[in-house]
């Protein structure tokens, strides 16, 4: 039997940084999906027999047919980097199979998270965090465990977090499993949201994609040398980000919202030095102000995909050319995409 399963993006609308302190965020999913097949290896002919394998599309490093060992374990040897590229696929292996009420099988695996890159560049769009969901959803299917969404998402989290040294809110990961527009709190079941008909977004590419864990990193050592500051700035996002769902209701006061966000993001990054606002964040904010938008980072920040929010209707259309003028690229993306698909094949 296979099992095929798909988690969609993410995309931060409001709340990054301040969600890692316990604040509200808002996030939609989107329609790239992370891709996972998942086949019993019973071909008693095959020399590799008893080991798995791993295919994977999408990290930077092309992977077919790795041999794996018995358990799934990564093998000795392994280059240093692409074992670093496969963190992620060990970490979720550990947490599945340590639930596991069976033996599992050696098994196949393919995992393809292409469609959250451009031009060889990941978009930022939360790969690891579907590649969490998708995988630890199959993973589990196969190990015959039966997940309802919320013990996903705590495997899936645990597993992400592992990988990125203890970081993350979980925001990305309560995206990838439940899909659509959800109000993000640490510690709290997700609330699904309804986006408005009079407000509009769009996705911007602003550069080269960044690493979240390196830009995380910088504001957590702002944190650490000046504690009173990091608190006046995160209290700052806060206050905003807990306006999110409200705000929803009126189109032009979130737009004012998204603004005050993005300017009290860039007073974080003045006082970390994070490099989560860049030149080219704020020539992308002056054009859509001028056209009556709003520019915004999304998650980390850095090269990642930017937000551009306006009402909808002409604006929008004004929006947009003005940021291809300015040599933008709007990204073609749908938006409160569902989360978690499975299925399988006999």
């Amino acid at each position: 039997m296979t099992i095929r399963t798909s988690a969609p993006g993410k995309l931060f609308l409001l709340g990054e940084y301040a969600v890692l302190e316990g604040a509200p965020a808002l996030l939609t999913a989107v329609d790239r999906r992370v891709l996972v097949s998942i086949d019993d290896i019973d071909d008693l002919n095959d020399p590799a027999s008893g080991a798995w394998q791993l295919t994977a599309a999408g990290l930077g490093i092309g992977i077919e047919n790795l041999t794996l060992n018995t358990d799934g374990a990564l093998p000795a040897g392994l280059d240093p980097r692409l074992r670093a590229r496969l963190t992620l696929f060990d970490a979720v292996r550990e947490t599945v199979l340590a639930r596991a009420p069976r033996p599992v099988r050696p098994l196949r695996i393919s995992i393809d998270s292409t469609a959250f890159s451009r031009g060889g560049h990941k978009l930022g769009l939360g790969s690891s965090a579907a590649v969490a969901v998708t995988l630890t959803a199959a993973l589990a299917r196969s190990a015959g465990l039966d997940l309802g969404s919320e013990e996903l998402f705590r495997l899936a989290h645990a597993a992400h977090r592992s990988a990125q040294n203890g970081t993350g809110s979980g925001g990305d990961v309560a995206a990838s499993v439940y899909g659509g527009l959800i109000g993000y709190t640490p510690g709290a079941d997700p609330v699904r949201l309804r986006w408005p008909a009079g407000l509009s977004l769009m996705a911007v590419v602003t550069g080269e994609g960044s690493l979240t864990t390196r830009l995380v990193g910088r504001v957590a050592e702002y944190a650490a040398t000046d504690a009173a500051g990091y608190a006046a700035d995160l209290s700052r996002l806060a206050g905003l980000a807990a306006r999110a769902e409200t705000a929803l209701a009126d189109p032009a006061g979130f737009l004012g919202l998204a603004a005050d966000y993005f300017a009290a993001l860039a007073l974080l990054d003045a006082h970390a030095g994070a490099g989560i606002v860049t030149e080219r964040h704020l020539e992308l904010q002056a054009f859509a102000h001028r056209e009556g938008g709003v520019f915004k980072t999304s998650g980390a920040g850095g090269g990642d995909v930017g937000l551009a929010f306006s009402l909808s209707g002409e604006p929008t259309e004004r929006l947009s050319a003005a940021l291809e003028a300015a040599g933008a690229t709007v990204v073609p993306l749908g938006f409160s995409a569902p989360g978690l698909q499975e299925g399988s094949l006999e």
